[in-house]
C-alpha cells in the first residue's frame, strides 16, 4: 500500500518535474542565443541560401564576379590605381587597401558612432593625375561622439566631420589628418549622408540631411533651419544640402547663396537626405539621389543654387495633402511658401521619382563602354529594397531623362512596368558603386542578409 501511495505520488510530480527540465534547457538555449546574437547575426550555410539570395542580371551578355568579400558592413570605396581600392567599414571605422582582392593592410583606423546611419560613411580621392603625385589626398566622412563633462551631467558632443588625409604611397597608411569641415549631426541619429564627390575643378562635394528633426524627435527644438524650408526657422547650420568647398576646406568663390557661413557653402539645399551624388562628365552636371518619407524618393538634377523642396515638398507632392498622383506642386501656389534666399535659390522638380520608397543610394555615370554601347554615359542607381540597381538613359540634352510607357511621366508606381529600368538585383543594400580603372561597374554590398558584406565586379559574360 504504502509503495502504490509513493507510486501515485511521484506520478503527480513527474509534470512538474518535466516542466522544470524544459524550462532550464530553453533558459540555457536563450542564453547561448543573446551571447551569438551580442556578437554576430548568424549566416546562412551555402546549402540553406535559395538562388534568389544571390545577385543577378537581367542582361545576359553580362555577368557577375566576386571581388573581395568578409567585410563588416563597407559603405563606400575609392580607387587608388588598377586592382588597387580603398574600402570603408560604417562601424569598426576601418579602412582597408583592397589589393587584387584581398586585404593588404588597414590605411586608418578611426573611433566612430555607430548608432543607426552614423559611422564611416563617405571617401574620395583626389583626382590630380596620382602618376605625378605620389600622396594623394584622401577624404574621409564619418561621425564622431565624445564625452562632455559639465558640474551637473555628462552630455555627448557629436558631430559630422570631413577630414583630409595624405597616402603616404611607401607605407601606405593614412597620415597627416586635418580637419576641413565639420557639421552638425544633431538631434540624430539618422539622415547624415556622407556620400563625397570631387569636381573637375578639384572642388569637394559632401551631402548631409536634415539630421532627422521634427516628428521624430519631440523633446528636442532648434534644429528646423531655413534650409529645410521653415520661413521661420534659423539661419542654416549645414544640415540638409550639398556643401561644396575647395580642398582646404574653404568657400568656392563668394558662394551661391550668401556670403555668411555656413550659408556660403551650400551648392544645393532643401534635401531630406542623400547616399549618392556623381557627375555627369559629358555636361558637368551634378546628380543627386534623394530619400523620401516612405514616399517620394527622388533621383534630381542639381543646378547650383537648388531647393529640393523639402520640408514642403517632396517627389511631386505638397507634404500637407494627401498623397495623389494627380496633385502636383506648383511653383505658383501662395499656399505653400519655399525659402528662396532672395531669390538666390530655386526649386526644380525631380527628374525621377518613385511613388512607394525603394530606399536609393550611390549614384553613379558608366564613363565607359566595357559593358557595351547600350550602357556607356548613362546612369546607375543603387537600393536598399530588393538590393536592386536601376539604370537610365538621359535625354540628349542631359539635364533629363529617357523613358517611354508606363514611365514617361517620370513616376514609378507599383501598377508601372519597371522592366526597361531594372538592372540588377538581390544585391543587398547597395551602399557605393564605381567605375573601376579596368572601365567595369563595381558594386558594393553593405549586407544581403544572407552573408557578410562584399565588393562585386560587373563585366561582360565571355561564354
Amino acid at each position: 500500500m504504502q509503495k502504490l501511495e509513493l507510486l501515485i505520488h511521484c506520478c503527480r510530480l513527474l509534470p512538474l518535474l518535466t516542466i522544470f527540465i524544459l524550462c532550464f534547457f530553453f533558459f540555457i538555449l536563450d542564453q547561448n542565443g543573446q551571447i551569438l546574437g551580442q556578437n554576430q547575426i548568424p549566416s546562412k550555410s551555402i546549402n540553406e541560401r535559395s538562388i534568389v539570395d544571390y545577385p543577378s542580371l537581367f542582361d545576359n551578355n553580362l555577368k557577375i564576379e566576386t571581388v573581395a568579400r568578409g567585410f563588416a558592413f563597407p559603405t563606400g570605396m575609392a580607387f587608388l590605381g588598377n586592382n588597387e581600392f580603398l574600402l570603408l567599414e560604417k562601424n569598426t571605422g576601418n579602412v582597408y587597401r583592397i589589393t587584387d582582392g584581398n586585404v593588404s593592410n588597414v590605411v586608418v583606423h578611426l573611433n566612430v558612432s555607430i548608432e543607426d546611419e552614423r559611422g564611416l560613411l563617405g571617401i574620395a580621392i583626389s583626382k590630380n593625375d596620382k602618376s605625378k603625385q605620389d600622396n594623394p589626398f584622401v577624404f574621409l566622412y564619418f561621425t564622431s561622439c565624445s564625452q562632455v563633462k559639465t558640474d551637473s551631467c555628462i552630455s555627448p558632443n557629436c558631430g559630422n566631420y570631413l577630414y583630409r588625409y595624405k597616402l603616404d604611397a611607401d607605407k601606405y597608411v593614412l597620415v597627416e589628418p586635418e580637419l576641413i569641415l565639420e557639421l552638425p549631426s544633431l538631434p540624430g541619429p539618422s539622415h547624415n549622408g556622407g556620400v563625397i564627390d570631387i569636381d573637375n575643378e578639384n572642388n569637394v562635394y559632401v551631402t548631409i540631411g536634415d539630421l532627422q528633426p521634427g516628428a521624430f524627435n519631440k523633446n528636442q527644438t532648434g534644429f528646423d533651419t531655413m534650409a529645410q524650408n521653415i520661413l521661420n526657422g534659423t539661419v542654416p547650420d549645414g544640415r540638409a544640402g550639398i556643401i561644396r568647398l575647395t580642398q582646404d576646406g574653404k568657400p568656392v568663390g563668394d558662394g551661391i547663396l550668401g556670403d555668411d557661413f555656413p550659408l556660403n557653402m551650400y551648392y544645393a539645399y532643401g534635401i531630406r537626405n542623400s547616399f549618392g551624388i556623381d557627375f555627369d562628365y559629358i555636361s558637368g552636371n551634378l546628380w543627386d539621389t534623394e530619400n523620401g518619407p516612405r514616399f517620394g524618393d527622388e533621383i534630381n538634377l542639381v543646378e547650383p543654387g537648388l531647393n529640393s523642396g523639402w520640408e514642403k515638398v517632396q517627389g511631386i507632392w505638397k507634404l500637407n495633402q494627401t498623397k495623389n498622383k494627380n496633385v502636383t506642386y506648383d511653383q505658383s501656389d501662395e499656399n505653400i511658401k519655399l525659402v528662396d534666399f532672395d531669390g538666390k535659390g530655386k526649386y526644380s522638380a525631380p527628374e525621377f521619382v518613385w511613388e512607394k520608397s525603394i530606399g536609393p543610394t550611390a549614384l553613379i555615370f558608366l564613363e565607359s563602354d566595357k559593358l557595351g554601347a547600350e550602357y556607356k554615359n548613362d546612369i546607375f542607381v543603387g537600393s536598399v529594397e530588393k538590393g536592386i540597381i536601376y539604370h537610365f538613359d538621359l535625354a540628349d540634352d542631359r539635364k533629363s531623362l529617357s523613358l517611354t510607357g508606363d514611365l514617361a511621366d517620370l513616376v514609378f508606381n507599383k501598377k508601372d512596368n519597371g522592366s526597361q529600368i531594372i538592372f540588377g538585383q538581390n544585391f543587398g543594400i547597395v551602399t557605393d558603386m564605381a567605375v573601376g580603372t579596368d572601365g567595369y561597374l563595381y558594386v558594393v554590398s553593405g549586407d544581403r542578409g544572407t552573408d557578410e558584406g562584399a565588393v562585386y565586379r560587373i563585366v561582360p559574360n565571355t561564354k
